[in-house]
């Protein structure tokens, strides 16, 4: 199975994508091949809304969406990464997945698999409940096929992270895939 697996943390060597590294790696091991975007340092620009796509067509932004667009559509499965910012995704994985407007259907055909990575300086069990109710929401509406999720909690720091559970919880979710 392809997998791309779109990262939207501004620190390469944060929490959440340590995690994604243990996914990719149980992933690989399992048989898989990973394809890592960077989405946080990407030239992606915000989606305006002005439906010159159709919802299916070319985007009239020339930015590295245009790289990013094929990949996402060649990929068997979507994995969205993203530390906890304010109780949602990232900016700049929000950046990417709003641009989906313009390939939306193409998507929802494909009936791809999806899981969520996230890490959160919170440990309250109630910290991932707006993020997980998104997550779910692209789940419907894109037709995905949900594999799992990493809730990260209390990994604020990458020492904390390498100590925690979801380090293990991440490559075994990787592993695990058929």
């Amino acid at each position: 199975m392809k997998i791309i697996i779109l990262e939207g943390s501004p620190n390469r060597n944060g929490s959440s994508n340590m995690l994604a590294e243990q996914f990719c790696r149980g992933a690989e091991e399992a048989g898989h091949t990973a394809d890592v975007v960077d989405a946080a340092h990407l030239d992606i620009h915000p989606c305006t809304g002005c439906i010159h796509c159709g919802y299916e067509g070319p985007c009239v932004q020339k930015d590295d969406m245009e790289k990013i667009r094929g990949r996402i559509l060649d990929a068997d499965m979507v994995v969205f990464v993203t530390p906890l910012y304010y109780y949602g995704m990232s900016a700049q994985l929000k950046i990417l997945v709003d641009r989906f407007c313009a390939f939306n259907s193409s998507i929802q055909r494909r009936g791809m698999k999806s899981a969520m990575i996230s890490a959160a300086w919170n440990s309250d069990d109630w910290t991932f409940d707006a993020l997980e109710a998104h997550y779910r929401t692209l789940v419907k509406y894109l037709n995905l096929q949900d594999m799992g999720a990493v809730w990260g909690r209390g990994c604020g720091t990458p020492g904390m992270t390498q100590r925690s559970r979801y380090m293990k919880e991440a490559y075994e979710l990787g592993k695990s895939l058929k």
